[in-house]
C-alpha cells in the first residue's frame, strides 16, 4: 500500500475533489429508483432505510461539519439532507397505508436516535466527539451498504433482484472506491479498511445482478389434472 500511496500523494488534492463530487452525485441517484417507484405507483417492494438512512447520515455528518468547522462538508451535506427528505416524503406518498405505519414508526425511532446523539455531541469533550461520532457515521454507512443482503436469502429464493436499489448501490461503490484510493494517498490506514469493507459488501450485492434478473422470473401455469377415466 506505501508504493501505491506514494504513487498517488502528489494527486491527493484532486482525487479528494474527484471524491467530493461523485459523493454529492451519490445523492442523486435515488432519482432512478422513484422514478421506478413513479412507475410501479408504490414503494411497498423497496426498503425505505435508504432515503431514512441517508436523512439520518447526512444530520450526523452535518453535526461532524460543524465541529470541524469544514465548510465543504457543510454545503454538501445540507444538499444532501434537503435531496433525501424529498426522496423519502416521495416514498412515503407511493406507500400504501399499511406500510405508511410502519415507515412512521422507523421514523420515529430515527429521530430518538438523532436526538440522543445530538444531545451527547453537544456536551462531549469536542476532541473526542469528533472521533466517536465519525466512527458512528462509518457504522451507519456499513449498515445502509450491507442491509439490502438481509433479504438474500428472499432473493436466491425468488431468482431475482427486484427491490434492490441498484442505481444506489452503484453510486455507493463508486463513492467507496474513490474515498479508498483519497485513503491510500493519505496513507490512512483506517480509513482505506473502512471502505474496503464497504467496497466487499457493495460488490457483493452487484454480483447478485449479475447473477439475477431484476425481475421475477414467470410463474409456470400448473397442469390440469387428468379425469379420472
Amino acid at each position: 500500500m506505501d508504493a501505491l500511496g506514494d504513487l498517488l500523494a502528489p494527486h491527493s488534492e484532486l482525487i479528494a475533489k474527484v471524491a467530493g463530487t461523485i459523493t454529492t452525485l451519490q445523492f442523486l441517484s435515488g432519482v432512478a429508483l422513484m422514478n421506478d417507484i413513479r412507475k410501479k405507483g408504490s414503494s411497498d417492494v423497496y426498503p425505505v432505510g435508504p432515503f431514512l438512512g441517508g436523512v439520518v447520515l447526512t444530520v450526523l455528518s452535518l453535526k461532524l461539519a460543524y465541529i470541524m468547522n469544514d465548510a465543504a462538508m457543510i454545503n454538501t451535506n445540507l444538499i444532501g439532507l434537503v435531496i433525501n427528505f424529498v426522496f423519502l416524503f416521495g416514498f412515503y406518498y407511493y406507500a400504501s397505508s399499511g406500510n405508511r405505519l410502519n415507515i412512521w414508526k422507523q421514523i420515529g425511532y430515527s429521530s430518538v436516535f438523532l436526538l440522543a446523539t445530538t444531545a451527547y455531541a453537544n456536551f462531549e469533550d469536542p476532541a473526542k466527539i469528533e472521533f466517536r461520532l465519525g466512527m458512528l457515521i462509518t457504522g451507519i454507512l456499513v449498515w445502509l451498504v450491507g442491509s439490502p443482503l438481509l433479504h438474500l436469502p428472499k432473493i436466491i429464493e425468488k431468482k431475482s433482484t427486484e427491490g434492490m436499489p441498484f442505481p444506489i448501490i452503484l453510486a455507493g461503490n463508486l463513492v467507496a472506491t474513490s474515498w479508498m484510493l483519497y485513503a491510500i494517498s493519505i496513507k490512512n490506514t483506517v480509513m482505506v479498511l473502512q471502505n474496503l469493507l464497504l467496497l466487499v459488501l457493495g460488490g457483493i450485492q452487484l454480483s447478485m445482478f449479475a447473477i439475477y434478473p431484476n425481475k421475477p422470473a414467470a410463474k409456470k401455469p400448473k397442469k390440469e389434472s387428468k379425469k379420472e377415466k
